[in-house]
């Protein structure tokens, strides 16, 4: 899947934490931050770990998750550049919530907690910020509880794919997932979610092709979803 990349100029291009800041502040940002390269299906960090730094994604796709006693996983979010993710386990010094791992090769600046914390002292607006981000990922997870309630499991499929495709107007859009993380995402066993990818693929919304699914008619996908279509 095509991901639109963040200006080879400045490493912190569109990443919103950091917008406020003035060009010089934001060069010594990256400085102090530590280049990190993650090759596909490698964690980042897991659960309990200790929330040492900020991760901001420059290239690939990362996705965050917990994982149950039984060793199942439910899926919270999938992040793309130029998004950040961390950034919880960062403010208040506790143990990461949840796990990272990213589902395609992917390239990241890794940003200490000492260091982000002495640029929040020096430029409070970055709290701002860091309060909308948090704020998009309880209305994410607020979102997540009310689809599981009011989505049947295809539905939540087609909107996991949807999400996947993110903004775009390409007529086809190609995803790389296996069936075990799509059905992670959907929060479905993975005979179902195979069940419902087979129903869409009938109807002409997608095709399979190994381990890649290539949506082709992504506003059938929203509509099933119960999404306003574009």
């Amino acid at each position: 899947m095509e991901v639109r990349l963040p200006d080879p100029g400045d490493a912190l291009t569109g990443v919103e934490m950091f917008a406020a800041l003035e060009p010089e502040v934001r060069q010594r940002v990256i400085a102090a931050a530590v280049p990190r390269t993650y090759r596909k299906g490698q964690l980042l960090f897991v659960e309990n770990d200790p929330g040492e730094s900020v991760i901001v994604l420059r290239r690939g796709a990362v996705m965050v998750f917990r994982t149950a006693p039984t060793g199942e996983r439910a899926v919270l979010s999938v992040i793309r550049p130029p998004d950040v993710l961390g950034e919880v386990s960062l403010l208040d010094g506790s143990p990461r919530s949840a796990s990272a791992e990213a589902i395609e090769d992917s390239q990241a600046l890794a940003l200490s907690r000492g260091a982000f914390l002495e640029l929040v002292h020096a430029n409070p607006r970055i709290l701002d910020a860091v309060m909308r981000s948090l704020g998009g990922l309880i209305r994410r997870l607020t979102e997540q509880n009310t689809d599981h309630v009011f989505l049947d499991l295809p539905g939540r499929v087609a909107k996991t794919l949807v999400r996947l495709a993110g903004d775009t107007q390409a007529p086809m859009v190609t995803i790389e997932l296996n069936q075990s993380q799509l059905a992670e995402m959907a929060g479905g066993s993975r005979q179902s979610v195979n069940q419902a990818i087979g129903s869409f693929a009938g109807r002409g919304w997608l095709r399979t092709e190994g381990r890649r699914i290539v949506v082709t008619d992504l506003g059938a996908l929203r509509r099933r979803a119960g999404m306003a279509d574009r």
